[in-house]
């Protein structure tokens, strides 16, 4: 990673959950361009729903979850890394809410914002995705 992420979040979505065969998955979100890419022979790419906003990548050789890459129209290019995927003495931030939470395999025992359903979860991320971008624009002080 050459930049920091935008923010941390945990998807309970069937889709996250089977990809990561877990519960639910906790990714770390970053513009693309502070993300280097893997080589293409290191990750095999899986597209789970059409359109293919989303790809998703494990590694070639553990078949761990690695990265997902989500372009969409009008919309800024974003990678996702798996918080597994960093060292567990790495500084990260702690997430910011729960979405597509009705889809959860058991209750979250926290205080973060928990969003249900497709389009509030939807609209929360794009939410924290315009906030995350307007902070981390403005200039240092």
């Amino acid at each position: 990673m050459d930049g920091e992420p935008l923010f941390r979040i945990l998807c309970h979505c069937t889709i996250c959950q089977r990809f990561n065969s877990a519960p639910f998955a906790d990714v770390l979100v970053f513009r693309d361009k502070d993300v280097s890419l893997p080589p293409p022979n290191a990750v095999n790419f899986q597209t789970y729903k059409p359109p293919p906003n989303v790809q998703r990548g494990k590694c070639a050789t553990c078949a761990q979850p690695a990265i997902e890459i989500f372009a969409a129209p009008v919309l800024p290019k974003l990678v996702m890394i798996p918080r597994a995927m960093l060292r567990s003495d790495a500084e990260v931030p702690s997430p910011i809410a729960h979405i597509f939470y009705d889809k959860r395999v058991s209750d979250a025992k926290d205080a973060y914002p928990k969003h249900r359903g497709f389009l509030r979860s939807q609209l929360a991320f794009l939410n924290y995705l315009r906030s995350a971008r307007r902070t981390s624009a403005r200039p240092e002080a």
